[in-house]
């Protein structure tokens, strides 16, 4: 048995963007392939599309979780990746989609109608796309981005021209068959009716739609009954069609009050696509009037009706279609000149909305939970986090090179920011450390790793190499003069028990009786300074 299901929440999940690869190429004869890792794929994103086949949210009921495929990661030889496919999910002709805190994220309308629920991530980018004239071979490739993750609500309201409102039993369904092809459940019971029916009504050249609402009862808009659940399909109706039961024995209802009472429901309603109830045309049916009861009732009360009201009232019975035809052209009068209303519907136009001159792309506010911290928050540094891989020294000085050229370190140092201090970004909390002015070359060291975030005191290759030239140097006999004089210096300044044996005063007491060189370097004689070198000398 089939269900109407007007709305359900749905838990939207695209894919994950894949990995970049560090890869270098390797071949014989070759031993400078350079890097060859391929950029990851993109992951799948959550697409809602209209089907006009399809009439209610029950496949959402059964299956609240939808979840993309992620992309591939990337290879060696420059293979890129695959991109996962989007998942498209079909829902009605008018479906409504809401975030967590009840705002309006489409609204879609027209079968074809797409809207991207959640954004597949963007694939990592491998270290081939990584190289350039400073990093030629990157030891490192760009994490893929998480996919987005989205909870929203889904709510059917019906796209109907005409709108029949009225109390239990009045007769709604019975007009929409009489009307139209539909086959509503009819008994002879309140509360028939449980889910909205359409019906197409043809009225001359007019084609359009009615909808049968549930019974609306007094309090129907504070939740009473079920008509809070379904006030909602009539948003969308043009036109609404006040359903009166003249035949009812109940005590205390007429006509009148019966009108009254629904258009006070009505008013206390608020339509969440914006609008009035109380602006739409208003049309009036006398219901049974194939009951002679309910024919005077019918006799004494349109006067006052359309006195009271000033819509027009229509006397008709379902039972024996007496007055069915005037209605339905009735309707078609007030839907046709509703469309005429409505502007020319124009092709959509591509909007370019380029950046601000002064937009910087991130913000930086105060941490109030981290005393002394900051926070950035950011589109392009939230995003460079996610992607970079941690465990990699050279990737996270990647990392810091690009937010000094997105003037993030400037900024900070403007807010006051000090070494040491914490700063968050993402889901990422470190500790700040001042690196190079954005646009300064960076010294490139080995593969995977980065000199700033050196923190071992062993001599590296480059020193040792430096030294070993400078043993293996001749030195000419005024360079070792001044070295013995230097270390005569030195002995003298520990031997007197001063702690730092390079005292500023010691040294220019010992330049004044010319011991040692001003400079007090040994290595600072004829040569370095402008004067010959030892090989002129001789």
């Amino acid at each position: 048995m089939s269900r109407f299901v007007d709305r359900v929440v749905l838990h939207a999940t695209a894919g994950a963007g894949g990995n970049g690869c560090a890869s270098v190429h390797r071949e014989k004869f070759k031993p400078l392939g350079g890097p060859d890792g391929g950029n990851g794929g993109r992951g799948g994103s959550i697409v809602l599309v209209v089907d006009p086949g399809v009439h209610t949210l029950l496949d959402f009921h059964h299956r609240p979780h939808a979840t993309a495929r992620s992309g591939k990661q990337g290879q060696g030889g420059f293979k890129a990746g695959a991109n996962a496919e989007d998942l498209e999910l079909q829902v009605p002709d008018g479906t409504v989609v809401f975030d967590r805190r009840g705002n309006i994220v489409a609204d879609l309308v027209g079968p074809g109608t797409r809207f991207v629920a959640a954004e597949g991530g963007r694939g990592g980018l491998g270290n081939a796309a990584l190289a350039s004239s400073a990093r030629k071979a990157p030891g490192f490739a760009l994490l893929g981005e998480p996919g987005e993750s989205r909870d929203l609500v889904l709510e059917l309201r019906s796209m109907a021209d005409v709108g029949l409102v009225g109390f239990p039993s009045a007769g709604k369904s019975s007009l929409v068959a009489a009307l139209s092809a539909a086959r509503p459940k009819i008994a002879d019971y309140p509360f028939t009716t449980l889910v909205p029916q359409l019906g197409v009504v043809t009225a001359g050249d007019e084609v359009f739609t009615v909808a049968d609402v549930p019974g609306l009862i007094p309090g129907a808009s504070e939740g009473r009954g079920l008509g809070l659940d379904f006030l909602r399909h009539i948003e969308r109706c043009s036109v609404l069609v006040h359903v009166v039961d003249c035949a009812t024995f109940e005590p205390g209802r007429d006509p009148v009050s019966d009108v009254q009472a629904l258009e006070d429901e009505l008013a206390r309603y608020t339509p969440a696509l914006g609008g009035e109830l109380a602006d739409r045309p208003r049309l009036i049916a006398l219901n049974k009037v194939d009951v002679p009861d309910a024919d005077d009732i019918a006799d004494l009360v349109t006067a006052e009706l359309t006195e009271r009201f000033g819509w027009p009232v229509h006397r008709i019975s379902t039972a024996s279609r007496a007055g069915l035809r005037e209605l339905s052209f009735a309707m078609a009068e007030q839907v046709h000149a509703y469309r005429v209303s409505l502007p020319v519907v124009e092709p959509t136009r591509v909007v370019l909305r380029p950046a601000a001159v002064d937009d910087a792309g991130f913000t930086i506010e105060a941490d109030p939970e981290l005393p002394g911290g900051f926070i950035v928050r950011g589109a392009r540094p939230e995003r460079w986090i996610r992607q970079t891989s941690f465990d990699n020294d050279e990737a996270v000085g990647y990392l810091g090179d690009r937010l000094a050229r997105l003037g993030v370190e400037d900024a900070l140092a403007e807010a006051g920011a000090v070494p040491g201090c914490p700063v968050t970004i993402g889901d990422v909390t470190f500790d700040w450390e001042p690196s190079t002015p954005a646009g300064v070359a960076v010294m490139m060291s080995g593969r995977g790793t980065d000199a700033r975030l050196e923190r071992s005191g062993r001599v590296g290759a480059a020193e040792r190499k430096a030294a070993r030239i400078e043993r293996r140097r001749h030195h000419t006999d005024e360079e070792l003069a001044q070295s013995a004089a230097a270390d005569e210096v030195s002995d003298k300044v520990s031997d007197e028990g001063t702690e730092d044996a390079w005292d500023e005063p010691a040294w220019e007491s010992a330049a004044e009786t010319g011991e040692v060189s001003e400079a007090g370097n040994p290595a600072d004689g004829p040569g370095h300074d402008g004067g010959e070198r030892p090989g002129d000398a001789r």
